[in-house]
């Protein structure tokens, strides 16, 4: 009963935070939904494009390239995280920057976290079915960049479910952030890093209320998939 009287204040404390408006609480959340966003956004205006035109083209070693490319879609994060901190070091060649342990190197190991998945991802359809498409837009006369934008225009459910995709997957993650971000309060705190760190320190309403706030958007996440998939 002590444990469950213990969870249960944990919970009421939690609600306390959210409901309160707590300006560290909310400051995590913003910054959480910030990175992934920049992260995902920057990913599928590169790799959407990028992604229709290697499916449909056909060149040496596609299968290879194919292999190679799925790979790296289910990447370890902290592996990531290990390369962007080397990258961002004051020794590495990016040390000059000072970017290391701020939202923008955050944003950088997301950007490389998800772009093997939003390009596989997006590889894969227009591998599939972008033959199609393209053989309608050389009938009709179009150049390579009107079959890419035309491609985009009849796949765009599948690129909405794939960018969704990629989104929760980012907003997910732990290893590389907390690589090289630092954790730092108020500065580099995101959902998932403070989730661990009050988990280890013991404190369990912060832990718990930004638990909540990440079972919502996945809830929201897992919605948008299926309403956009057509699943009942």
């Amino acid at each position: 009963m002590i444990i469950i009287d213990y969870i249960a204040e944990g919970f009421k404390e939690a609600i306390r935070l959210l409901i309160g408006f707590d300006k560290e609480v909310y400051g995590i959340i913003t910054l959480s939904l910030f990175v992934s966003t920049t992260a995902t956004v920057i990913a599928s205006l590169i790799c959407i494009p990028l992604g229709i035109h290697l499916g449909i083209k056909n060149f040496k070693g596609k299968k290879a390239f194919s292999r190679i490319l799925y790979t790296f879609m289910s990447i370890p994060s902290v592996i990531v995280g290990l390369i962007v901190a080397i990258l961002l070091s004051r020794r590495g060649p990016f040390g000059e920057f000072d970017l290391l342990y701020t939202p923008k190197a955050m944003v950088i190991a997301q950007v490389l976290l998800v772009t093997p998945l939003v390009l596989g991802l997006t590889y894969s359809i227009s591998k599939n079915r972008g033959k199609e498409i393209e053989k309608i837009g050389i009938t009709l006369g179009a150049s390579k960049r009107d079959i890419i934008i035309l491609t985009m225009k009849e796949l765009k459910v599948d690129l909405i479910v794939n960018i969704v995709t990629a989104f929760s997957r980012a907003i997910s993650e732990v290893g590389a952030v907390m690589i090289v971000g630092g954790n730092i309060k108020n500065r580099t705190r995101v959902i998932t890093t403070t989730i661990s760190m009050m988990n280890s320190m013991g404190d369990y309403p912060m832990a718990i209320a930004l638990g909540i706030v990440l079972l919502i958007i996945s809830f929201v996440i897992n919605s948008l998939i299926y309403s956009y998939s057509g699943e009942d």
